[in-house]
C-alpha cells in the first residue's frame, strides 16, 4: 500500500498569523526590532533554529534557543491557532483515504503542536500518524523525519510520496528516494520547488488526488 507524507504548514493549514507574530514576539523579548509580517514567510516552513540564526545574525545556540523559548511561550498558548485550514484539504485528504491510501502527517514542526493543530481542525480521522521533530529540535531537519518514518512505518521510499510546499520538503524527500510533489498555495515558489527537484507541482489542493491516482 502507497503511503503519502503531508508537511503542515502550508499545505495542510496556513499558519502565516500564528508563526509571524510569535517570532515578533519573541525578537521584541530578547530587545530586537522585528521585521513587519510579510518581510518574516520565508521563515514558514524551514526548522526555528535555521530561521532565528539568520533573524537574530546568530551562530551562539544559547541565544537561539531562548529565542525559540520564547516565541514557544506564547505558540503554545495562543499562536498555534493563529492558523487556518485551506478549504479544500479535507475533502482531498477524504479522496486519498477512501483510495485506500496510508497517510501521515510530516513536519519540522514539535509533534506536540502538531497533534493539537491536526486535532483542532478534526483532522486527525484521515492520518494514520502524526508526526513531527522533538522539542530539542531532534528531527527538525526533513530528511531526517522523512527517514525516521520510512523506518518507523516499514514504508516502501519507491511507493511513497511526501506533499510540501518548500523546498526542504523536496530536499527531504529526495534525500530518501521519495516523490515529491511540490504545492504552490503555501509560501513556496514554483520556482524554488522546481529548483530542488520537485517531480510534480501542484497549484491547489483538489489537484492532490488526482495526481497520486496517476503515480500509482
Amino acid at each position: 500500500m502507497a503511503a503519502i507524507l503531508f508537511d503542515l504548514d502550508g499545505t495542510l493549514t496556513d499558519p502565516k498569523v500564528g508563526i509571524t507574530t510569535c517570532i515578533q514576539y519573541a525578537m521584541s523579548k530578547l530587545g530586537h526590532q522585528p521585521p513587519i509580517t510579510d518581510e518574516l514567510l520565508w521563515c514558514i516552513g524551514p526548522p526555528l533554529s535555521l530561521s532565528f540564526a539568520q533573524l537574530l545574525q546568530t551562530e551562539e545556540q544559547a541565544v537561539i534557543n531562548r529565542a525559540i523559548s520564547l516565541y514557544r511561550d506564547r505558540f503554545s498558548t495562543i499562536g498555534l491557532f493563529e492558523n487556518e485550514l485551506y478549504p479544500e484539504i479535507p475533502k482531498a485528504l477524504a479522496s486519498i483515504r477512501a483510495d485506500g491510501y496510508q497517510t501521515y502527517v510530516a513536519t519540522s514542526k514539535p509533534h506536540v503542536y502538531a497533534k493539537q493543530i491536526i486535532e483542532h481542525f478534526e483532522l486527525s480521522a484521515f492520518f494514520d500518524g502524526i508526526y513531527g521533530s522533538e522539542l530539542d529540535s531532534t528531527r527538525s531537519i526533513k530528511g531526517e523525519l522523512i527517514k525516521h518514518i520510512l523506518l518507523t512505518e516499514n514504508l516502501d521510499p519507491n511507493a511513497t510520496v511526501m506533499i510540501g510546499d518548500r523546498s526542504h520538503d523536496v530536499i527531504g524527500a529526495k534525500q530518501n528516494q521519495v516523490f515529491a510533489i511540490g504545492v504552490t498555495y503555501g509560501y513556496g515558489s514554483p520556482e524554488e520547488l522546481n529548483n530542488h527537484g520537485a517531480d510534480a507541482i501542484v497549484h491547489s489542493p483538489k489537484e492532490i488526488p488526482p495526481l497520486i491516482a496517476v503515480k500509482f
